[in-house]
């Protein structure tokens, strides 16, 4: 008869209570994040409507979605605020981790302060800055209360204007966070490198540009991979700070999949917009994500 030994119990023990500790977890992401997943792609499929349903009508959704003005307005906006929102916080992130990698006093406080934005949610953010801009009781009622009477700043009520109050209050929550990779990236430069550069001449926009700047390209490449991430699917902050007005000015394609999908009972639609969106994170994520691993390797 086979008997198991004190250690060899206590071996396999180890072995496989992580294993047993995370299944339930595991089981969970399974089933509620890629099971949904799949049944969205499934979805986009068929004649869903109010609820799910299951007659299969091919790439028909698909066909009727790229048809929409609605669609073609929400990518066009999309456009408009994810590259300046990129672009932006990474030229803000890039100046403020510089100034703080000179070992400033006060250093230890700077930091929080600016990474302080990243620590609330994108719905309180978009209701502070809706406040903040809203013409009736914010930045403009303020200067009239304070004499300035021609002052105006009526971004938010303005169709051309509205998606630019989406960067202002993006980029106030984002920058820091790009701050704080590039500064770790900064830190990360061996010292040696700067100091030969400096004694072969080097001035300072040189050093940067020809040394700093090329050596924090994983920086950057993380940076716009989790920029672009965020504003795919920004939907919050929207919701928040104009609801996707005035009229079509601010909507993007994740208000108009929760639009289509929960308010004007096109399922089918709302789901192949979804999956779009899945995919055009998924070409962002997957090279950085093979880059990533054969680097490693």
């Amino acid at each position: 008869m086979y008997h198991v030994s004190k250690s060899d119990f206590k071996t396999r023990l180890q072995t496989w209570l992580p294993k047993l500790v995370l299944s339930p977890s595991l089981a969970m992401v399974l089933i509620f994040v890629y099971g949904f997943i799949l049944f969205t792609v499934y979805l986009s499929f068929t004649d869903s409507r109010i609820l799910p349903s299951y007659g299969w009508v091919g790439w028909e959704n698909y066909n009727k979605l790229w048809r929409l003005s609605h669609w073609e307005i929400s990518l066009k906006n999309l456009g408009i605020y994810a590259s300046l929102y990129i672009a932006i916080c990474t030229a803000i992130g890039l100046t403020l981790a510089i100034f703080l990698d000179q070992k400033i006093r006060g250093e230890g406080i700077l930091r929080p302060i600016y990474l302080y934005p990243m620590a609330l949610s994108f719905i309180v953010t978009g209701t502070a800055w809706k406040w903040f801009l809203d013409p009736g009781i914010g930045l403009e009622h303020t200067m009239h209360l304070w004499g300035w009477e021609s002052f105006e700043f009526g971004w938010i009520k303005d169709r051309n204007l509205a998606i630019y109050t989406l960067v202002l209050a993006a980029v106030w929550q984002s920058s820091g966070f790009v701050m704080a990779m590039f500064l770790a990236g900064l830190r990360g430069i061996d010292s040696e490198i700067m100091k030969a550069a400096q004694i072969d001449g080097a001035s300072n926009w040189n050093l940067y540009r020809r040394i700093v700047i090329p050596l924090l390209r994983p920086a950057f490449l993380s940076a716009f991979v989790i920029l672009a991430h965020l504003a795919i699917k920004s939907y919050d902050l929207v919701i928040a700070l104009t609801g996707g007005g005035p009229g079509r000015a601010t909507e993007l394609p994740a208000t108009f999949m929760y639009s289509y999908t929960f308010t004007r009972n096109q399922m089918g639609i709302g789901a192949s917009s979804a999956v779009i969106m899945l995919m055009t994170i998924a070409a962002i994520m997957v090279p950085y994500l093979y880059a990533e691993l054969r680097e490693k390797k």
